[in-house]
């Protein structure tokens, strides 16, 4: 499969190239993305080449993990710098899981939000991917995802013990769905307050 554009007029997607490297290095140090992300720490250039040569282009070649970089969509034929980061893993039988994160210097934005968006339009597109089903998973506490795909109006289904792991340690995780006829937007109100997440 060849790596498809996406676009809203204000975000654009594509696949990472060989430019994106020093903005995924930085990214992938913040420490938010260190705690909620399955990404080494520390993070190293070497660690983002490596991501480059052995999970995104097989990914897309494959068909099987579709990875895509955020940016603002071009004003004046300049590409800006990455924004954040979308993908569809394990797409296989209708269905796939949908993980993002935004980097710290574009935090506050809504820009992984439009981006999700985006992404889940070409999943359920007839002509896209023509998925029925798109899952999405966080570990337990990881509320500013949670709030992403909660817009979306993924539905979590409930939380799985020690379902995930980041670097040997297994964590609590939240799982939701969402699927292809169900309305894009939230179905179920928000969460109220809890003292875990006063302390994120």
């Amino acid at each position: 499969m060849d790596p498809v554009v996406l676009t809203d007029e204000t975000v654009l997607l594509s696949a990472p190239t060989a430019p994106d490297l020093d903005d995924i290095t930085l990214a992938c140090q913040d420490p938010q993305i260190a705690a909620w992300v399955t990404v080494p720490s520390p993070y190293t250039r070497a660690d983002a080449e490596d991501f480059l040569q052995h999970v995104v282009r097989p990914g897309w070649e494959q068909g099987t993990d579709l990875t895509w970089v955020v940016r603002l969509a071009p004003t004046t034929g300049r590409a800006s710098r990455l924004l954040g980061m979308v993908g569809l893993h394990g797409v296989a039988d209708g269905s796939a899981e949908i993980g993002f994160w935004t980097a710290p210097w574009a935090r506050g934005r809504g820009v992984v939000r439009r981006a999700q968006d985006l992404v889940l339009d070409h999943a359920f597109d007839p002509h896209g991917l023509d998925l029925v089903r798109v899952t999405w998973s966080a570990f337990v506490g990881n509320w500013p995802s949670r709030r992403v795909a909660w817009s979306a109006g993924f539905r979590v289904e409930g939380t799985v013990r020690l379902h995930g792991v980041q670097r040997g340690v297994r964590r609590d995780s939240w799982l939701a769905t969402l699927l292809r006829d169900d309305p894009r937007e939230p179905a179920e109100p928000w969460p109220a307050p809890t003292a875990e997440r006063m302390a994120t």
